[in-house]
């Protein structure tokens, strides 16, 4: 990206996914992360640990899958 150049449509995409990421958390619909079978969820009395390991295989898997049909499709 140069000064003045072509980051424009780069910056409002990135805008704009955060904004629905954002508008997820704030609704609820991603409460499930952190809470599938094979997430590590360690909790005594002053301590908490979450490892959500299943839950970023999913993620990692629907974001390939979306990059991969954005490749194909442009």
């Amino acid at each position: 990206m140069t000064a003045g150049g072509s980051g424009g449509p780069l910056l409002v995409t990135l805008g704009a996914g955060l904004v629905i990421v954002g508008i997820l958390v704030w609704t609820g619909a991603l409460s499930w992360f952190g809470r599938l079978p094979g997430d590590i969820r360690i909790e005594r009395e002053t301590v908490r640990v979450y490892i959500p390991l299943m839950s970023l295989i999913v993620v990692s898997a629907v974001l390939n899958l979306i990059f991969y049909l954005a490749r194909r499709w442009f």
